[in-house]
């Protein structure tokens, strides 16, 4: 049975990850809205508890989950522990005494209630009443007015609940969602490298005395060595920097990261290692940082299983380098032309970061439209690449699983 499930990370004023939002797709059905939302919810819970894992998915962080008027008569969400998730009434509920009293119990109980894209209804004399129960309260920053916000940024500090804007998506959002009052924010705006303040790329530095000892055996395994720099988006990254210098440059563009080792040799690349080694011992990584290089890596072994699966596998290390290196850019602060301009890639790749059309850019396409929870567009991927929506969403895990294995090894 297929199931489908994306996480989306919701942030703090100090891009600390506060929680993910767990978010349901459906195998079977093309269009969101004509999922029954008692089935999507629960099949959330099921293949996010069950079937995946809730640890997997949250990496300890609670998880907000989206809880249908029935779902919470039937006090679905006291079947799970306080800690594990922020019970999520959606804009669709009805506010009234029964919704009231429910809340009331879940807050004595130790849950934390979010108010989904809520406006204030002042003829309704239950959201008041709601408000004062609430811990947050999520405010679509795109579709609901500045009038609105203004009135729910006010009554926030009259009834102390969090706020959480939605749908960031720029840095002028961002910083004025910061000034009014918000403490949590969630949306796509991780993704806008004007956002991060950064110039260095968070190193995993234990892997480079992996790499040393690798190097110092009589025979160095070169197929081991190319892996653990494959996944490494820093090492990737310095690596093809380094053979763009004028000592190494290579006279064709490279395609992989095993390329790029054979041209700068073994002997220059463990001086290299021991150099970075040094340096990147003192390097701090913020769960922001962390967060970016996690979807760097589920990108990149994603990107290399599309291409598996579409008989490209003799490309799959091009595919690869590209969904690694798609968020260069919010690592660095830096525009990714002047990103590209310094390392040597092949033109197909820099075409696709650069946003320009061809498969590698619709692979990553249909990573990113995962990543938003859009799955409209999701189904449009599927069709441009011609690939059965079942295959991109056990690519997905199986990306998702490996890159977490990765973190834990790092």
């Amino acid at each position: 049975m297929e199931f489908f499930v994306a996480r989306q990370p919701i942030f703090t004023k100090s891009k600390e990850i506060f929680a993910y939002e767990l978010l349901y797709r459906s195998s079977q059905e093309n269009i969101f809205t004509d999922i029954d939302g008692d089935v999507a919810t629960t099949d959330v819970i099921v293949n996010s508890f069950i079937n995946i894992g809730i640890g997997q998915l949250s990496n300890g962080k609670p998880c907000f989950i989206n809880f249908t008027e029935r779902l919470l008569n039937i006090r679905l969400p006291s079947y799970f522990q306080p800690n594990e998730i922020v019970v999520e009434i959606l804009e669709t509920v009805e506010f009234n005494q029964e919704l009231v009293d429910i809340c009331m119990e879940l807050k004595n109980q130790g849950y934390k209630i979010a108010l989904d894209d809520f406006v204030l209804n002042k003829d309704n004399p239950y959201s008041y009443p709601l408000l004062q129960l609430a811990d947050i309260v999520k405010v679509d920053f795109r579709e609901t007015s500045l009038q609105m916000r203004q009135i729910i940024e006010h009554i926030s500090k009259r009834f102390h609940f969090k706020l959480l804007a939605e749908k960031i998506e720029t840095k002028e959002e961002f910083d004025l969602a910061v000034t009014s009052g918000y403490e949590y924010f969630q949306g796509y705006f991780f993704s806008k490298p004007i956002i991060l303040s950064t110039r260095d790329i968070p190193e995993y530095f234990q892997n480079y005395f992996v790499i040393i000892n690798l190097l110092s055996d009589d025979e160095p395994d070169l197929a081991q060595i190319t892996e653990i720099i494959e996944r490494d988006l820093s090492l990737s990254y310095k690596l093809l920097k380094l053979i763009n210098s004028p000592t190494y440059r290579p006279a064709n563009k490279i395609n992989s990261i095993r390329q790029a080792i054979v041209r700068i040799g073994l002997t220059e690349l463990k001086k290299w290692l021991y150099i970075l080694s040094i340096r990147g011992s003192t390097t701090v990584r913020s769960e922001w940082s962390k967060e970016i290089f996690f979807n760097s890596l589920v990108r990149a072994k994603m990107c290399e299983l599309i291409a598996d699966h579409r008989g490209k596998d003799k490309e799959s290390s091009s595919y690869f380098l590209t969904g690694m290196f798609s968020l260069m850019d919010v690592l660095l602060g830096q525009n990714m032309d002047e990103i590209l301009h310094s390392m040597p890639l092949q033109e197909d790749i820099c075409e696709a970061l650069k946003g320009k059309s061809n498969t590698m850019k619709d692979t990553l396409d249909l990573i990113i439209s995962i990543e938003k929870g859009d799955w409209e567009d999701f189904n449009t991927c599927c069709e441009k690449l011609m690939i059965e929506d079942g295959i991109a969403h056990s690519s997905y895990y199986e990306a998702f699983k490996w890159a977490t294995q990765l973190m834990e090894e790092s």
